[in-house]
């Protein structure tokens, strides 16, 4: 299972293109790589260690 050869893969695509039609591809490989870039944007400001908790209050300063 996971093994896709030629036969496969050439069937998918052509589902995809009766499916969406071949204007809409590009729109939909856009979408895609725009939610890729947006996940591995979020995904990396999240390792980042939040600068604003480990800065005091100004009420606790008091």
């Amino acid at each position: 299972m996971g093994n896709f050869g030629a036969t496969e893969i050439i069937l998918i695509l052509l589902v995809v293109v009766l499916l969406f039609g071949g204007r809409k591809i590009p729109e939909l490989m856009k979408g895609i790589g725009q939610g890729m870039k947006e996940f591995k944007k979020a995904s990396r400001a999240g390792d980042e260690p939040d600068k604003m908790s480990a800065e005091p209050k100004d009420e606790e300063k008091k």
